[in-house]
């Protein structure tokens, strides 16, 4: 049974940890969610013996606060060693590109994100699988939910470009990707567009009136908000088709909320709150 360590069981890990499992994987991890706790250092040293792939999906530490550039790489880089690695990382690493289109040859570390730059290019160096990640989006995170829960946002920027992921396209590409070469891998859907698409999209499936069109200074969004409307960029995914053979199972966001909204039962639909009517589309 071929046997997989993941660092940080979160949110999208845990929908990889699911597929592998059905494979015959056998999954240990730390986490909220794992079956280990990461400062447990002896378990987990003696648990990486016996793995045949290690996956991390921690995000780098703060530095204003001291906290490690990378947590499993200042911790446990030296047990890695000739392992198969991946680590899930942030398309962030480009920062903004004035809405042109960026893949694997772009350069990084121009953004906000140094950290995540830092930490990208150390699993790099290590020999890793490296995905690099836009805005996920899946089962209770997407933007039918923020919807529901009366927190979406229609922003006038024009021009304003963004890419999105399924988190079920993740889990695809990373098991596409488990024997290819080591390396950075973009894995977007083929739409890049303008969140208030996605808004629009997701106010007609649930059959309630769109939010109001808002300058971002009248938004009232939160810092890291603010920061994702900082970026403008389209990723592209060409080289995780051509060499992993992977293809979006939602190429756009049109087809991944219409799947989303299908698992919602009409009951949960219509409390959704009615938005001010007659707003300009």
């Amino acid at each position: 049974m071929p046997r997989m360590f993941i660092f940080g069981l979160g949110y999208t890990a845990q929908v990889i940890a699911r597929h592998l499992q059905v494979r015959g994987w056998e999954v240990i991890s730390t986490g909220r969610e794992g079956t280990l706790t990461f400062d447990d250092e002896g378990t987990v040293r003696l648990a990486l013996t016996d793995a045949d792939h290690v996956l991390s999906s921690v995000p780098p530490g703060n530095e204003a606060r001291g906290e490690p550039l990378d947590p499993v790489l200042e911790r446990y880089s030296d047990a890695l060693r000739g392992k198969a690695l991946s680590y899930l990382s942030s398309t962030g690493v480009y920062g903004d590109a004035g809405g042109a289109w960026v893949d694997e040859s772009s350069l990084i570390g121009a953004g906000r994100r140094t950290a995540r730059c830092e930490a990208d290019a150390a699993w790099l160096a290590l020999g890793a699988r490296v995905y690099r990640l836009p805005g996920i989006y899946g089962p209770g995170r997407s933007m039918l939910d923020r919807v529901s829960a009366g927190r979406a946002h229609r922003i006038a920027l024009p021009g304003q470009v963004f890419s999105r992921i399924h988190v079920e396209d993740i889990a695809a590409g990373v098991l596409a990707g488990l024997n290819a070469p080591p390396g950075a891998y973009n894995l977007a859907d083929d739409l890049p567009c303008h969140q208030n698409l996605v808004v629009e999209e997701a106010c007609r499936l649930l059959g309630v009136d769109l939010p109001p069109l808002q300058s971002l200074d009248k938004a009232n969004l939160s810092a890291m908000a603010l920061a994702f409307y900082a970026e403008n960029r389209r990723v592209a995914n060409g080289k995780a088709k051509r060499m992993l053979g992977w293809r979006p199972r939602y190429p756009d966001y049109v087809a991944g909320l219409r799947a989303l909204r299908a698992t919602i039962s009409p009951i949960v639909a219509s409390t959704a709150p009615a938005t001010v009517r007659g707003v300009q589309r």
